[in-house]
Formats: C-alpha cells, sequence, structure tokens
C-alpha cells in the first residue's frame, strides 16, 4: 500500500531553522551557493549544531515513541532552498541527533512552499521571510524563526511547550484592526460587546487543533503544555476565552498581560518556541525563549515595515 501521512501532525522545516548553520550562511551571504555547498559537502561528517526550532521538533517525533507497530503521530519533513548535495548534511546531522526524519524536499534557491500543499503541513517554519509570507497567504500555519534567539529550556524533557499570541495568530486580526484604527478604548468597547461572539479563526488555529488531537491521543513519553500570551487584559479577555471554549479547545496557561512586555513572562513559562504577529513582541521574547514571527494581520500589511526590524532575513534557509 502507498504511504500516507492522513491522520498525522505534520512539520515542514527549513534546514536553517533545525539546525544551527549561521556560519554557512555568512559563507552564503558573502560568496555564492558553490561556495556554500563545498562547505557543506566539506562538513558532510560533522553535525551541525542544534537550531531555534530543534527542541520542538524533538519533542513532537517524541510521539511516536509507542508500542511496536502504532502508526506514527508525528512527521517531520525537511523543507528547504538548500540544493540537494548540502541536504545530505541535514539528513546525517538529524541521524547524528537520533530525529527519525525521512523526507525532505530540497530546491536549490527556489521557494519550497508550494510543496506544504501535498503535505498538507500544519506548521512551516522557516528562516525566510517571503517563504513564509507565501506560506500564509497559501493558507497554511507558518513563521519565521529567528536563528538568534535563546534555545529552549531542557527543564520539561517530557512535555512540549508552545506559546501563542491571539489576535492574528490564534485569532483573526478583526479585533486588532479596530485597535489600529480607533485605539484603546475602543477596541475594549468592541470585545465587551462582542464577548459572546466568537473570534474568526486565525492562521495558527489548525496548528492548535493538531496539537489538541495529539494530547488527547496521549503518550506516556510526551505531552502537549500550551499557552495563550497576549496583549490583552479584561474586560478584553472574555471573548478570547470563550472563542476556544466555542471551538472546544483548552490550553493549559492564559496570560493576559496588557500591554506589558512578554519576554521576562515567556522566560519564566519556558516554552519550546513562542508565535507573535508583531516583530517588537518577537523581538522582546527571543532574547528568553525560541521565537518566531507570523506575518499576517493587520500589522504586517506593509512588507517593508516588517523585514527593517530584523537581519537574518536571506541567505541559505
Amino acid at each position: 500500500m502507498p504511504s500516507t501521512l492522513d491522520g498525522q501532525l505534520v512539520v515542514a522545516i527549513s534546514s536553517r531553522a533545525l539546525f544551527d548553520f549561521e556560519e554557512e550562511n555568512r559563507i552564503f551571504e558573502a560568496q555564492d551557493d558553490r561556495s556554500y555547498m563545498q562547505l557543506q559537502l566539506q562538513r558532510l561528517d560533522v553535525p551541525a549544531r542544534p537550531g531555534v526550532a530543534f527542541s520542538l521538533v524533538n519533542k513532537l517525533l517524541a510521539f511516536n515513541r509507542g508500542a511496536p507497530g502504532t502508526a506514527p503521530r508525528v512527521e517531520v519533513v525537511i523543507l528547504s532552498r538548500n540544493d540537494p548535495v548540502s541536504g545530505m548534511r541535514v539528513f546525517r546531522s538529524a541521524q547524528h541527533y537520533g530525529l527519525p526524519i525521512q523526507r525532505g524536499v530540497f530546491t536549490r534557491g527556489q521557494s519550497p512552499y508550494r510543496y506544504l500543499r501535498p503535505l498538507n503541513a500544519h506548521l512551516f517554519l522557516s528562516a525566510n521571510e517571503a517563504d513564509v509570507r507565501a506560506a500564509l497567504d497559501a493558507g497554511f500555519p507558518a513563521a519565521r524563526v529567528y536563528p538568534l534567539s535563546a534555545r529552549a529550556s531542557d527543564a520539561h524533557p517530557s512535555e512540549v511547550r508552545i506559546a501563542f499570541d491571539g489576535d492574528a495568530v490564534l485569532f483573526s486580526d478583526e479585533a486588532e484592526q479596530v485597535f489600529q484604527s480607533d485605539g484603546l478604548d475602543a477596541f475594549q468597547a468592541h470585545e465587551t460587546h462582542r464577548a459572546g461572539t466568537p473570534l474568526p479563526a486565525g492562521p495558527f488555529k489548525p496548528l492548535l487543533e493538531a496539537l489538541h488531537r495529539l494530547q488527547r491521543e496521549g503518550t506516556p513519553a510526551m505531552r502537549i503544555r500550551t499557552a495563550l500570551v497576549t496583549a490583552r487584559s479584561a474586560p478584553a479577555h472574555e471573548r478570547a476565552i470563550r472563542t476556544l471554549m466555542d471551538w472546544q479547545i483548552e490550553v493549559d496557561e492564559a496570560m493576559f498581560l496588557g500591554g506589558l512586555p512578554k519576554g521576562e513572562f515567556l522566560r519564566e513559562f519556558e516554552p519550546d518556541f513562542f508565535f507573535d504577529d508583531q516583530m517588537r513582541h518577537v523581538e522582546n521574547a527571543a532574547p528568553h525563549v525560541p521565537s518566531g514571527h507570523v506575518a499576517s494581520g493587520v500589522t504586517n500589511l506593509a512588507s517593508s515595515g516588517a523585514q527593517g526590524h530584523t537581519p537574518h532575513n536571506g541567505g541559505c534557509p
């Protein structure tokens, strides 16, 4: 029978999100792709160091460690602008760390996001902003990783910990549009009046649903702990909670911070990854936890505004 990924949580990830290829990326940016390819070939037997999303991937794959004959629950696929030769080092590095990753697509400089559709991916992580935006436009949960983010804590070896912003990430940017156009008071009034009306889904609802299913199935090796970390405060908190209730999805922690910086709260939660649509929140979080930018919603309409904030935007993914 043909292989299928049906029923699995599918994570597509670039090589630079999974492993630390920052030194190699500097060669790519300073010279050309052939110099980069030659360097990767020279280092074929040198395992790359874990990258910003390594902990997330490693823990999610632990859900496959069930009884013999049990169908896999998580599939991780390398989806990369790397060339196939450099892809050999990616697979060898994964093997070195015991990551059972078998599938990969390498496109040598072309955007790989179009392969998300046949994979039916629930998440795409990449260091390339253009690829992430294209994936989001195509309807897939996607985030641009910060390769120089802090690495995940090793304090929770049996828990996948993931933190999400609310508006424009789990939820649509409907309320954020009100805040941007009319200010905080109008936003609070809008959300209070609509407290009983669920928010439309945002780009990361499919990932949260898939994580919820994975958690329900359970495994003795690993569990999932989620957190909603939002700038909302009372009374606007109620609509967020009721929306999750309407979706029949539970989160373990909710932080309604009323505009306080998120970084130190995330440092205490110790997620394996944090997703937010606003650059300032990602930049505040990145020194503490692995972080990714979700380029969706009204705050990201002007692409030049998002690109101006952070380095490592191009290069090898």
